[in-house]
């Protein structure tokens, strides 16, 4: 049962950690206007993973349980754990960039179509329709 809930715990941390590094990865590139997904970001992102999964699972293991670790064998397991998770997450985040993107660009930058689902999405607070009614009746 132990083992159980120390891997439960390591498995929330990899989720929590892929869509993390997978937003800020998103950020960077869109900062760098960068086109094309980078390796180097990728890569990062899973040594970033990996350092808070066993962390999390070390600190489960030796100051929970109070039992050993072998970290050579957890870093095996937790790749096998790491790589599915990171791969459907970044298929999943590339398909939501896609389909709610703002706007679609040319080559030389400049907005050709807004998107509708980006529109939809975007819903504005009801009081704000209201908020400047006494300066539109003037």
């Amino acid at each position: 049962m132990n083992t159980v809930l120390t891997y439960v715990v390591s498995l929330f941390m990899i989720v929590i950690s892929v869509f993390t590094t997978l937003y800020i990865k998103s950020e960077l590139e869109r900062v760098l206007h960068e086109k094309t997904d980078t390796v180097p970001f990728h890569i990062c992102n899973i040594v970033i993973i990996i350092m808070a999964s066993l962390l999390a699972h070390a600190v489960m293991t030796k100051y929970v349980m109070g039992n050993k670790i072998d970290l050579m064998l957890q870093i095996v397991i937790h790749m096998f754990m790491i790589f599915p998770i990171y791969i459907l997450g970044n298929i999943a985040f590339e398909k939501y960039k896609t389909v709610y993107r703002k706007y679609l660009t040319t080559e030389n930058r400049k907005v050709v179509v807004l998107n509708e689902k980006y529109l939809k999405k975007k819903k504005r607070f009801t009081k704000l329709n209201k908020y400047n009614a006494v300066s539109k009746e003037k």
